[in-house]
């Protein structure tokens, strides 16, 4: 799992990251678990293809509290509340280019919000894996 693998040992900063690792998401969150990390999963394919849907899944798969409001602001707040007792979190998108190539603006805003999170001086490590095709995005490199 190379560059995943340089994530959790942090040997590689956290961040959001392109990455092209073909393994299942269930051996993602096996390896991510087992290395004291918690982890999140949003299928982008099948599930969230929309704002609604992405913020929605997000607040599910962190297991955001009820008060979540399903919106950016609501999805900042509670990011900053994640990974108590684990030594980071790591949110894998797939499909990110769904939401990306149909809803530029929001893309645009999740990732904002979800890198106030990563550059947070506060809290666990948290980096995102956006796997699968999509637009060329400035200033998010590849991991592996």
């Amino acid at each position: 799992m190379s560059g995943l693998a340089a994530v959790l040992a942090r040997h590689e900063a956290p961040g959001i990251h392109l990455w092209s690792g073909a393994f299942d998401a269930a051996d993602v969150r096996h390896t991510v678990e087992h290395a004291g990390w918690g982890f999140g999963y949003v299928d982008g394919w099948t599930r969230s293809d929309t704002k609604a849907a992405f913020l929605a899944e997000v607040g599910e798969t962190l297991g955001f509290p009820d008060w979540y409001g399903q919106n950016f602001d609501a999805l900042a707040d509670c990011l900053h509340d994640i990974g108590g007792g684990t030594d980071g979190v790591l949110l894998l998108w797939d499909g990110w280019g769904t939401l990306a190539r149909s809803d530029e603006k929001s893309f645009s805003i999740a990732l904002s919000v979800l890198g106030s999170r990563v550059h947070a001086d506060r809290g666990v490590p948290f980096s995102v894996l956006l796997r699968g095709d999509g637009p060329v995005v400035p200033g998010i490199i590849r991991l592996d």
